[in-house]
């Protein structure tokens, strides 16, 4: 023993310097359930001096006991880890067992003689890089990170992965527990020891993720499928060409599409974007972790479906999965990334690249799929984003379903693993780009990336605030499958070649399930919550104590009736906040004699409507309520769930609400009772009415009424033309609501560039549709419903007379 600690106080010395210990999970407490006061006993997999030292460090961080030191069980004196293997010999590949077998039915023994006893033995995974393994050798495998390396092999991997090291935790296993099945000790220390081999072999592979896929394999898999093989020979026969050349198109597809996965540049690019993220932002906070890591213990194939702000999406999504103990997945990029030199940077880093249109090519298509399945059947986790584009306007776009029915049709093929999609919510209080998604609201043709681009991007980095990444809930798509069209394996084994017929619904369904999730998730900061307040208010500004109440108001509101479980909210007052928020200096502050006044700058006043938009679907409801109540300051609350409860579905479709009718009356019912509570409505022989002009609650109830007027009064001008005309081509319904918004948005000042938007418009129009609203017949023409004659004038009684009177002029 004395020999150990004095070996180890030696080498402890240059590994300070050389290593970095990565702990994954950090909330061992809340996501394993470990008790820090109980005794621990470390479980490792190799008796490593090296092991243990990154042990120490990641421990020390984390407020568990040294595992250098001995620790006291029963009286007696025992080590405080547990080894599975001795390291290899440097000059034999043999492991040889450690005395673990002797040290675990001694301890069972004690178990026997102790009913008190119980420990909490803790298996821990250490990592050096993570490389996944490979087909093929190459000079780099003295570094890989092999199991029970010799010491000489150790030397090398600490020396150039030292600072890729990570230590990582699994759920403590009860001694006591163990000591209550069948056998004697010996026999419960074997299949302690048997659990604890299988138990490490999988978490290596959830940690470093399936071998790489090598160019012969990718061919192979890809070129010798048979649907390639059968688009190749139509290719060949439809434009008259050689089988060999029809063949070798095939293969540019493949080349062109394909990533070429290298773990070396996946930790250069972790040591670049640290350096980048400390720079620009002030910190990324990641919450829900523990839900994606659950599933990849679990063997879950996982796909990343997370929402798309920025081209920093790409890096900040990968960067986390990394720095969370996960495997970083393939990324879907699109065609337009690759450039050089920046395309082949990603490539290597995971992406593989996909055209905007597969334009009827169907070797593109078959080459595509094909690979996608393989990257499956390999079980690679994939990233890709559901909106097809960045949002421009911080809404979620209307999702694209060209990867999720591939992906369904791979999964009905047969993926030997289960398959979880998990939404990713991504949150910032400065988008880059942000600017150029106004001036391409408003006309500008869209830049080409180029690497010049990227180049003038990376020069004007500068403080952006704080970043937000929140898992949102998983879907497991065979459950799904299953809810949605339960006799999808018949169909699929009676017909392997045509599109089944459940997959379009599924897909279309499978899609908002999705972004209702992302919005599930939702991160609530200080710039959206500022953005909110300010555009809302009259001239888009406010006396410095009236916006920090306004926060505290919708903040206690979010917390005390909460949209979902898994939005987070910052836990500091609305003055706090607010603080944080000038520093990025994107809001004026003017002082007079009665205080300071915070306010929009003019120049960026519409581009902080994006922010605004990243949570508007958080008050939605909030809004509604508020705005029928100033438009109706006597109804009961029944009358307002009722009213709440026709626009509800409209809201719903358009701002991705997950929730479903039902779901959203309770919610409703549940902010009324928030809202009298915290003073923000008032009740008055079962009336409800808004707050007293003279609180400080009246002024932030207001600005929820004002919040929710510009898709209201987008409601009503769509409602009124359809009132006006007695048929309508949908897409002439389209242009002249953009027409007409716009005017409005001229005449009243509204600097709202999704209010005219096309796409947010036609959004509305589908969700009329879809609710039986407004009715189409065989020709495309939409006409008038009568029920929506009746929503028409709700809708309007809940606008601003002013909007109300100029809409009548259509």
């Amino acid at each position: 023993m004395w020999l150990h600690k004095l070996l180890s106080a030696v080498i402890a010395v240059p590994v300070k310097w050389l290593v970095k210990a990565n702990s994954t999970p950090t909330d061992i407490e809340g996501e394993l359930g470990i008790n820090k006061s109980k005794t621990i006993v470390y479980l490792l997999r190799t008796h490593s001096i090296t092991d243990q030292l990154a042990l120490k460090m990641s421990a020390k961080n984390l407020g568990l006991p040294n595992p250098i030191d001995a620790t006291q069980i029963a009286g007696q004196i025992h080590p405080s880890c547990l080894f599975l293997q001795k390291p290899r010999s440097v000059l034999s590949r043999k492991k040889s067992s450690t005395d673990i077998l002797e040290d675990a039915t001694e301890l069972f023994r004690l178990h026997r003689e102790n009913p008190e006893l119980d420990i909490q033995i803790v298996p821990v995974s250490i990592l050096w890089g993570r490389a996944p393994d490979k087909t093929l050798s190459s000079w780099s495998d003295i570094i890989a990170n092999q199991v029970s390396p010799s010491w000489l092999r150790k030397f090398f991997i600490v020396l150039f992965l030292g600072r890729d090291n990570f230590v990582c935790y699994s759920k403590a296993v009860s001694s006591r527990a163990m000591a209550q099945l069948k056998g004697d000790d010996e026999v419960i220390a074997h299949k302690l020891i048997r659990v604890a081999g299988t138990h490490f072999h999988r978490r290596q592979q959830t940690l470093t993720g399936p071998n790489i896929l090598q160019k012969h394999e990718l061919y192979n898999g890809v070129l010798g499928s048979d649907t390639v093989k059968k688009a190749i020979v139509e290719r060949a026969r439809t434009k008259s060409i050689s089988h060999q050349k029809a063949k070798q198109e095939a293969k540019k597809y493949v080349d062109e599409i394909a990533a070429d996965y290298r773990p070396g540049l996946i930790r250069l690019s972790e040591k670049l974007l640290t350096r980048i993220w400390n720079k620009i932002y002030n910190g990324i906070e990641v919450r829900h972790a523990e839900k994606v890591r659950h599933l990849a213990q679990n063997g879950h194939e996982i796909i990343y479906v997370p929402c798309h702000r920025s081209h920093m999406d790409y890096l900040l999504l990968t960067y986390v999965i990394y720095h969370q103990g996960l495997v970083t997945p393939h990324i879907a990029a699109g065609i337009n990334l690759n450039f050089p030199p920046v395309g082949g940077f990603l490539r290597k880093a995971g992406a593989f690249y996909l055209r905007r249109s597969f334009a009827g090519n169907k070797v593109y298509t078959a080459v595509f799929r094909e690979y996608l399945e393989l990257l499956f059947k390999k079980g690679n986790s994939v990233k890709y984003f559901p909106e097809g584009g960045r949002s421009r306007t911080g809404r979620l776009l209307p999702p694209k379903t060209g990867m999720l029915a591939m992906t369904m049709q791979a999964l009905a093929k047969g993926i030997n693993r289960p398959v979880s999609i998990v939404p990713v919510y991504i949150g910032y209080e400065h988008v880059m780009e942000v600017s150029s998604y106004v001036k391409e609201l408003n006309g500008k043709s869209k830049q080409k990336e180029s690497f010049f681009q990227v180049f003038s991007a990376i020069k004007k980095l500068k403080n952006y605030g704080t970043g937000f990444l929140n898992f949102g809930e998983p879907i497991n798509l065979t459950n799904f499958l299953d809810q949605q069209a339960p006799d999808w394996r018949d169909e699929q084994q009676a017909n392997t070649d045509k599109k089944p017929q459940w997959l379009t619904p599924v897909v279309n369904n499978l899609a908002t399930e999705i972004m209702g999730r992302i919005n599930q998730a939702a991160a609530v900061n200080g710039m959206a919550l500022c953005s909110l307040c300010l555009l809302s208010s009259n001239k888009h500004a406010m006396a410095r104590s009236e916006l920090e109440t306004a926060i505290d108001h919708f903040m206690t509101l979010l917390k005390g009736s909460p949209f979902s479980e898994l939005v987070t909210i910052p836990e500091c007052t609305g003055a706090e906040l607010l603080e944080s928020t000038l520093k990025l200096n994107k809001l004026n502050i003017t002082k007079d004699s009665f205080g300071e006044i915070i306010s929009l700058k003019e120049s960026t006043a519409v581009a902080q409507t994006y922010y605004r938009n990243n949570i508007l679907h958080l008050f939605a409801l909030p809004g509604l309520i508020s705005a029928i109540v100033f438009a109706h300051n006597n109804m009961s609350k029944a009358q307002i769930v009722d009213l709440v409860s026709k626009l509800y579905p409209l809201l719903k479709q358009e701002l991705f609400i997950y929730m479903d009718q039902q779901q959203a009356q309770i919610y409703t019912e549940s902010l009324i009772e928030q809202m009298l509570s915290t003073g923000l409505l008032v009740s008055h022989t079962e009336k409800i009415q808004h707050a007293s002009p003279s609180t400080h609650a009246f002024y932030s109830v207001y600005l929820l009424n004002r919040s929710i007027q510009e898709t209201l009064q987008r409601y009503a001008l769509v409602l009124t033309l359809l009132c006006k005309k007695e048929q309508v081509n949908r897409k002439e319904l389209e242009k002249q609501s953009a027409q007409f918004a716009a005017r409005l948005s001229a005449l009243n000042g509204i600097n709202s560039p999704e209010f005219f938007d096309k796409k947010v418009l036609a959004t509305f129009i589908n969700a009329l549709k879809e609710n039986g609203l407004i009715e189409a017949d065989e020709q495309g023409q939409l006409s008038y419903a009568e029920q929506s004659d009746q929503l028409k004038n709700e809708v309007i009684a809940l606008i601003e007379p002013e909007i109300a009177q100029r809409l009548q002029q259509i």
